[in-house]
């Protein structure tokens, strides 16, 4: 197959079914043309592997560990390469374990080659860096792309590895999770921001984020804004004047529903990178540069995590013209359409719910978590000081009481409402392994972040909207908002911002408090119980709107037979694995049948927040999923190289590392078993879209 797209690339070019570009040299060969979908200039930059390098922008193994941030010479005024170094130091420590006694410098990390020694020094990767954005010609879309190429690339054996973003993070929010091993293993890297990353506008000063991260204003950015809102300037100025301190984030306020195209983005990235490859290693004639790669010439792993892992999926799915080779994902954020044969079950018994789309699970989280949070399965939660303790228990007991006393919990006292509302999140699809979880999603503000961001989203709304009552600003000590920050959020928050508020000091806000517009765990004494309601209504009352946006991100979980792996934790509060990878392997097999290569490895004691292994009580309890992405890349690696066989689906069952809470003994591999060829009784069974998994 390599040799035959070889000589397609060059040697029989000139047949429309083959070559990359629209017009051809002197010489018959075809042009390398950038994509149609690629709008303006196209930014590029080499760096040297010393000073500055493309996995950790000259920080090295030792800056990447260090929880200080890097220097800013002029905190007004960031320049771009300084954005980019902030940049990959935040995200890059946002999804992996960097505590002492994580796996961070002995499992994984710039120093960690790919057979998992510490061969790698600093790991300092040299290379070149392409950036621009995909768009219609409106400014509208600007979904930014970039390629990374390592110097390491071997131009006769070219390799792909996309990277699109997770959650809403910005065009490096996947560097840790699937570009440091693709950098590692010589190939390109693909990555997108899909559309929903982190842009930002103050709304106060029209303040922007242009690609590289720098600031303009509105009225001269032009169409070279990440994201400016599309509301008029009389409407920002009257809504500035009512609601002061407001921020408008691109996932929530495009008005774009950005997740129906993710999959669509990742192929992009890839035909980016493609252009960028023929860029560098194409014959050069004239100006211009030959086509040596053809569609398809290319091994090309769809490769990331949460977000990003559905967006591999959804491209594979959508990929017709055969870009894609395989597929590895790490909890993905899927949602599907679900055929009827499909069922989920556990040790032979039907689990409470399976397949629900995102806005069905997160609303649902988003109401019942603060209650969930006093169950008696739930002692001990980790992650309960995120405000004074008095004041948390207080919020979840007011929460308690609102929840029965409009129906939606029984109980007479709140121990028997807190144990119903544990019990309503497990009818609702939640495995009791996330059980210590329910509390510290929802005071981490994971999931009411996630909640607020796709409402909007789906909902298409804009910034001025305010829906269901909530904004993104800022706020005092106390939680008031409208409140100046003390340091300006905007030069920073393409280097530190996540593109889900709370991040980089916005916040969150309800804007009907008690006594005004609050924190929203502040606002009210039950912790802005109306405004969950109300994102909660939008599902079930069945918006016209928010169903279509919904229906609109759907997938068929039909991957065309490519080799797949998925790796998810059945802990995982966050994207619960009864909506996500056990439906999807059941519907891939209505779709796929006998060609179905698709596995699934579910971890015990793994949960959706890596990062969070540094925080006392999730040490003790969870181990690193990322271990097992990394392995099942290389597995995926050896299939795609030498004829592996993928593993079947199965049960990885890790130790957790137990000891004092924060001061858990280091992780070994005597906690992390490896995904076994056989894994007999630990072995998920799918047949008729029907899919067991061992207790």
């Amino acid at each position: 197959m390599k040799k035959l797209a070889f000589l397609c690339a060059a040697a029989l070019a000139m047949l429309s079914g083959c070559h990359g570009g629209d017009d051809d040299n002197n010489n018959g060969t075809p042009t390398n043309n950038l994509p149609g979908f690629v709008s303006g200039s196209v930014n590029s930059q080499t760096y040297d592997g010393n000073t500055d390098d493309l996995l950790t922008a000259g920080l090295g193994k030792t800056g990447l560990a260090s929880a200080t941030a890097p220097s800013i010479a002029n905190a007004a005024s960031p320049t771009a390469a300084e954005l980019r170094r902030l940049a990959i130091w935040s995200n890059y420590r946002a999804l992996v374990d960097m505590s002492s006694n994580g796996g961070y410098g002995r499992f994984w990390g710039p120093n960690v080659d790919l057979n998992g020694n510490d061969t790698l020094g600093e790991g300092k990767i040299a290379g070149k860096e392409y950036l621009a954005f995909a768009d219609d010609g409106s400014g509208i879309q600007n979904v930014s792309l970039m390629v990374q190429i390592p110097a390491s690339f071997n131009p006769d054996q070219p390799c792909i590895v996309t990277a699109t973003s997770s959650g809403s993070r910005g065009i490096y929010g996947a560097i840790s999770a699937a570009g440091e091993w693709g950098l590692k293993r010589g190939c390109a890297v693909a990555y997108t921001d899909k559309g929903s990353g982190n842009g930002a506008q103050e709304i106060a000063t029209g303040l922007v984020t242009q690609i590289d991260g720098t600031l303009a204003n509105t009225t001269l950015v032009g169409n070279k804004a990440i994201f400016k809102a599309n509301v008029s300037t009389s409407a920002l100025a009257s809504y500035n004047s009512s609601f002061p301190n407001r921020y408008a984030f691109k996932h929530a306020h495009s008005q774009q529903n950005p997740e129906a195209s993710w999959g669509k983005n990742t192929l992009q990235a890839i035909q980016f990178a493609y252009w960028a490859l023929n860029d560098m290693f194409g014959a050069v004639n004239g100006s211009s540069h030959s086509v040596r790669y053809g569609k398809g010439s290319i091994t090309t792993i769809a490769a990331s995590v949460s977000n990003g892992g559905g967006a591999a999926l959804a491209a594979a799915e959508q990929d017709t013209d055969g870009w894609i080779t395989a597929v590895v994902v790490g909890e993905p954020q899927i949602n599907i359409n679900m055929p009827s044969q499909v069922s989920v079950r556990q040790g032979g018994v039907p689990v409470g719910s399976f397949g629900r789309p995102l806005a069905d699970y997160m609303t649902t989280a988003n109401l019942m978590q603060p209650c969930a949070a006093l169950a008696t399965a739930a002692a001990g939660s980790p992650y309960l000081t995120a405000l004074p303790l008095a004041i948390t228990n207080a919020i979840r007991t007011a929460r308690c009481t609102s929840l029965a006393a409009a129906g939606l919990i029984a109980g007479g006292d709140t121990q028997t409402q807190a144990n119903n509302a544990l019990i309503a999140l497990h009818q609702a699809g939640y495995q009791s392994d996330s059980d210590t979880l329910q509390a510290p999603m929802w005071d981490s503000q994971a999931v009411p972040a996630v909640a607020v961001t796709y409402a909007n989203a789906y909902m298409k709304a804009s910034v001025v909207d305010n829906l269901c009552n909530f904004s993104f600003g800022t706020t005092s000590a106390t939680g008031a908002a409208g409140v100046p920050a003390a340091v300006a959020p905007m030069p920073t928050v393409f280097g530190n911002g996540n593109g889900v508020p709370p991040t980089n000091g916005i916040n969150l806000v309800y804007n009907s408090g008690t006594s005004g517009a609050a924190d929203h765990r502040l606002a009210t004494a039950d912790g802005s119980y109306g405004g969950a309601l109300c994102l909660r209504a939008l599902w079930t009352q069945g918006s016209a709107t928010m169903v279509s946006s919904v229906n609109a991100i759907r997938v068929n979980a039909n991957l065309r037979g490519k080799p797949a792996i998925i790796v998810q934790g059945r802990a995982d509060a966050l994207v619960p694995i009864n909506h996500a990878s056990r439906p999807y392997l059941g519907a891939n097999q209505v779709a796929e049948g006998n060609k179905s290569q698709l596995s699934l490895y579910e971890i015990t004691n793994g949960q959706h927040f890596d990062a969070f292994l540094s925080v006392a009580g999730f040490d003790t309890r969870f181990i690193p999923v990322h271990y097992y992405n990394l392995q099942a890349l290389n597995l995926m690696w050896a299939h795609l190289k030498n004829n592996a066989p993928l593993p079947p689906s199965q049960v990885v069952r890790t130790v957790a590392r137990g000891g004092t809470a924060g001061a858990a003994p280091a992780l070994t591999t005597a906690n992390l078993p490896a995904i076994a060829q056989s894994p007999g009784a630990n072995a998920i069974n799918v047949s008729g879209g029907i899919v067991n998994v061992p207790n």
